[in-house]
């Protein structure tokens, strides 16, 4: 009898795994495929890997102004596309490390749930737990009529599979893995047509950030069509045909040798034996859960990608330290939910777009007042010197009591920037705490800065 039985070993799962064990639990975790989840194999990992080969393959452009000529027609797809997988193979040996290392059993199979305490695996094994974690994860959404065959219609598991790059791509959603992959595949020379629906990329980040990764993405090469949506999608054994219909009306067909269908992703919740234990999905797929991610049923949690907070690794992190913490003790019933103001995003194209809270679209929308303070990333010298000119910082805050609301950043390191200002928010600090203190010169974050004395003045700088 185990102490917890996890399913799924993914960023949720193989966390909430080790943090149970060393809080003393023995604790199994049952993994279909290889551990890391989708993020550490077909996801997060790889494509930022991807990324990065692509950010040194355009950086050779710029050694001819120092005279030095690089062939980059030469370029070997294929062996980038292998050292992603090296870098996936070492990462997940490194989770396979952490597991055995803290005595978490880990077990191989389909699993789905017999009763409130037990598992079925491949319909052969029995486990028993005291408590049982659903940490299953997602996989990329399929909509009629834009079916993935991952050949000519490739969906964000695909994309990174392949050994060739296409002459040109079209990217169906402009979301954090369409932007990510429109970088990616333009930094190569694919000829790349990125669609939105919405009227703006990346919907789900602040409008002034977008501007700027949109101009940086059009300057890249990628053509960008906002407010268009996919009509339809045909497919041959050398192209694929699509039908754009624009918010005007207007109807046009692209052509393409690929396109890449991004239109989110949906939960893994089938095949779990969901109502032999009286849990139910609802109509998206999401289980319901409790603050500390217990569902109905008092033995089982459900973390991760299957509910319905944010679809991000680190989110699926958090919550399985959450019901481990719940189920040591250490987290009582009334715990309150995870405050969504918290959790950052991440976008990781060149200029890389990061953010929390508020944005200013939603404040407008709901009548919440806030002052805001932006400052442009040329103003640090740093961007300058390193060639990372374009991006801004900006911060809203509450206009009597200066709480920060939500701050949002695009440009070079942003990823790694935004925590500042998150800390700051956790930490209740307020634009002036962090505008008194000193930051070292020359670095990036001096535009976080004086972002900040943009706030009740005027940067330095600005």
């Amino acid at each position: 009898m185990y102490d917890l039985a996890i399913v799924g070993a993914g960023p949720g799962g193989y966390v909430a795994a080790v943090r149970a064990a060393q809080k003393g639990l023995k604790v199994a975790v049952i993994e279909r495929d290889a551990p890391g989840g989708v993020c550490l194999n077909w996801g997060c990992i790889p494509s930022k890997n991807l990324i990065h080969q692509a950010e040194i393959y355009t950086s050779l452009a710029d050694m001819e102004s120092v005279g030095v000529t690089v062939d980059r027609a030469s370029l070997n797809y294929a062996a980038v596309q292998q050292k992603s997988r090296q870098v996936v193979k070492t990462l997940t040996g490194g989770v396979a490390g952490l597991l055995k290392k803290n005595k978490v059993d880990y077990l191989k199979g389909n699993a789905e749930l017999t009763t409130a305490t037990s598992i079925s695996i491949d319909g052969k094994d029995t486990v028993e737990a005291k408590h049982i974690m659903l940490a299953t994860g997602s996989r990329p959404m399929e909509i009629q009529g834009f079916e993935f065959d991952e050949d000519r219609v490739l969906s964000s598991t695909g994309i990174l599979a392949l050994e060739s790059l296409p002459k040109s791509l079209l990217i169906l959603g402009a979301g954090a893995i369409g932007c990510e992959f429109a970088y990616a595949m333009a930094s190569f020379g694919v000829k790349v047509t990125l669609v939105e629906a919405q009227t703006h990329v990346l919907p789900s980040e602040d409008f002034e950030v977008c501007e700027v990764l949109h101009h940086a993405l059009t300057k890249q090469g990628v053509d960008i069509r906002v407010a268009t949506r996919a009509k339809s999608l045909e497919r041959n054994t050398e192209s694929i045909s699509a039908t754009l219909l624009g918010n005007d009306g207007s109807e046009k067909t692209l052509h393409a040798e690929r396109a890449l269908v991004v239109f989110g992703r949906q939960p893994n919740t089938q095949n779990l034996g969901l109502s032999t234990v009286g849990l139910t999905a609802d109509h998206r797929g999401y289980i319901e859960v409790d603050a500390v991610g217990r569902t109905a049923t008092p033995s089982i949690y459900a973390i991760g990608d299957i509910v319905s907070s944010a679809a991000l690794a680190h989110v699926a992190s958090a919550e399985g330290e959450r019901a481990v913490d719940h189920i040591v003790g250490t987290l009582s019933d009334s715990t309150i939910p995870m405050d969504p103001d918290l959790v950052p995003s991440a976008i990781y194209c060149e200029p890389q777009v990061a953010g929390f809270g508020l944005r200013e679209d939603q404040a407008l929308l709901q009548g919440t007042a806030f002052k805001k303070s932006v400052f442009p990333y040329h103003g640090a010298g740093k961007t300058i010197a390193i060639g990372r000119p374009d991006g801004l910082v900006k911060v809203l805050c509450d206009p009597k009591t200066d709480e920060i609301l939500g701050a949002h950043i695009v440009g070079h390191n942003a990823t790694e920037l935004i925590h500042e200002l998150l800390l700051a928010k956790s930490s209740e600090l307020l634009p002036d705490d962090i505008a008194g203190m000193m930051h070292a010169h020359p670095t990036v974050s001096e535009a976080v800065m004086e972002c900040m004395n943009g706030i009740n003045g005027k940067p330095v700088h600005g």
